[in-house]
């Protein structure tokens, strides 16, 4: 027999005093005794948790690259394996504390502004999603420092923050740049720096005296940066992957330069990793999400996770865990090599916005979803009392009613979902859910029996990528050696020696052909297909 649902609720949730947090599992398909019955708990759990324990302890998470997996260090230098990782995590906190607060006072000032009043972060991937995630979590206009992001190697991109930093008060001479990438090749990171210094250049200005790298030891970018005398440098360890970054110097210091409680930030997380470290599914906050997670897709993503937090500071929670989960769980082979194609697929915006935008087809299209649902009892950020919008009803009161009528609606639909209720959006509180997700995924891998701690496929991205561009310089010296000759993308692809990426070659021509950097150019033919291409 079912419980009741309020003694189901009680059942199937967990309240974590020291978090602030109520993780509630009540809505989901989960048995109603499932935290002290389910199979996993005396099976897959245990495993989970001694390898937890053992990468926290320092253990090689990637034998291939023989590379540890440290983010947990970061909130609790004591547990580093040996006393210099252990100190190189106090230092460096130390470092950022002091570089951020000279920056605001003034002591370390721009070349040609009093001080400054603008942050440019050039990153991406984790390098770029957790700062922005936190900066706008966090943010408000009395920081010292607002915050602008290159997170692509798109020019328009770039062009667009440029010209908001330009409209603002004392503009790129008050900007100081922070270039992240650990191994310092990234090529997106590299051309982001390239058009910032190209900007500062334009502008009068030396990008060495506004410029800060955060990368690995002996990287391209540290060579770089030392060259050129840049403010500072802060390292990137090699045990530190770049989604499981922000509470390293490549979170911690843009986050500082911007005045947040960096300090609040580690404390939540290091709150939450002990929360986490409980061998008890009923106990652990983390693992009763990666029990969700797993029964509600199946244990092999047959549900995608839609993640809804009821608050606009957590707009971009869903892009920071979209990178967070999908890279880290999306694999093709498990630890023992068979093909399994793993992985649970993250989308989200916000409410109540979603339910004006695709919360009909949760509740009544195809049901390949489970939702996370995350709750903010504080309505707002300050003790003044809310607007009565109707009598006894504030806005809050809406937002509220909304989440707990869509969570519902949904669930009377037989649409899954999960609750998280947290206290507020603070510098506390965002640390743990950074840290609470991050344990997620790694209790979730071993479960599921993947390496959460690799991305091999993004790796052959990368790889694909650059094969492109040395396609295009060929094609380009091919061109150019039949200079003012105009011929079809299929002569050009067999000319070049490419006869078989005859397709990819008619996509690099019609790029190269739409801008004017290279002096291609294209002539309509018979079809769209045919048009022929040339250097005038």
């Amino acid at each position: 027999m079912s419980l009741h649902p309020w003694q189901r609720y009680q059942a199937l949730s967990l309240h974590v005093p020291t978090l602030s947090l109520l993780v509630d599992l009540s809505k989901t398909s989960l048995m109603d005794d499932a935290l002290h019955r389910d199979p996993l708990l005396t099976t897959a759990f245990p495993a989970a948790f001694a390898a937890m324990e053992a990468l926290e302890a320092g253990a090689i998470a990637n034998p291939d690259e023989n590379r540890r997996v440290g983010h947990y260090w970061l909130r609790a230098p004591e547990r580093a394996p040996d006393a210099e990782t252990a100190e190189a995590i106090r230092g460096t906190l130390t470092r950022i504390k002091d570089f951020a607060e000279a920056v605001h006072a003034g002591r370390l000032a721009p070349q040609k502004a009093s001080r400054f009043t603008n942050l440019l972060v050039v990153g991406i991937g984790g390098s770029a999603l957790g700062p922005q995630f936190v900066a706008d979590a966090l943010g408000s206009p009395r920081d010292p420092l607002r915050p602008f992001f290159f997170d692509n190697t798109d020019p328009d991109g770039m062009a667009r923050e440029l010209s908001r930093i330009a409209a603002i008060e004392d503009g790129l001479p008050a900007t100081l740049t922070v270039v992240i990438s650990k191994s310092g090749g990234t090529k997106e990171t590299r051309n982001g720096m390239l058009e910032a210094a190209d900007a500062y250049r334009r502008a009068g200005l030396d990008f060495a005296k506004h410029a800060v790298a955060v990368t690995g030891a002996q990287s391209e970018l540290d060579e770089v940066a030392a060259r050129g005398n840049w403010l500072s440098r802060f390292p990137m360890w090699d045990w530190v992957g770049g989604r499981t970054s922000e509470l390293s110097a490549v979170g911690l210091l843009p986050a500082a330069l911007q005045g947040f409680d960096v300090d609040s930030l580690l404390a939540g997380a290091a709150a939450c990793d002990e929360a986490t470290r409980v061998p008890h599914v009923a106990k652990n906050p983390a693992a009763m999400l990666a029990l969700a997670w797993y029964r509600e897709t199946g244990g092999n993503g047959q549900k995608d996770m839609v993640v809804l937090p009821y608050r606009d500071r957590l707009l971009l929670f869903s892009r920071y865990l979209q990178q967070l989960v999908m890279e880290s769980l999306g694999k093709e082979k498990d630890l023992a090599g068979n093909v399994v194609h793993q992985g649970i697929a993250v989308y989200g915006n916000k409410g109540s916005t979603d339910q004006h935008a695709y919360v009909q087809q949760l509740r009544e299209g195809v049901p390949n979803f489970f939702v996370t649902f995350v709750e903010v009892a504080r309505d707002g950020e300050t003790a003044a009392a809310s607007l009565a919008v109707e009598p006894d009803v504030t806005s809050g009161d809406y937002l509220h009613g909304f989440l707990l009528g869509t969570r519902k609606a949904l669930y009377e639909n037989g649409r899954g979902s999960i609750t998280l209720t947290m206290s507020d959006v603070s510098a506390r509180s965002v640390g743990m859910l950074i840290a609470l997700y991050e344990r997620t995924v790694g209790l979730y891998a071993q479960l599921v029996g993947v390496n959460a701690y690799h991305q091999p496929g993004v790796e052959a991205g990368k790889k694909a990528a650059a094969a492109v561009l040395v396609l295009q310089a060929s094609l380009l010296a091919d061109l150019r050696r039949e200079n003012g000759v105009f011929r079809t993308a299929e002569r050009i692809a067999a000319s070049a020696g490419a006869p078989d990426e005859t397709e990819t070659v008619f996509k690099v021509l019609e790029h190269l052909s739409a801008n004017p950097d290279h002096g291609v150019a294209r002539k309509a033919g018979p079809t769209f297909f045919l048009a022929t291409f040339g250097i005038p």
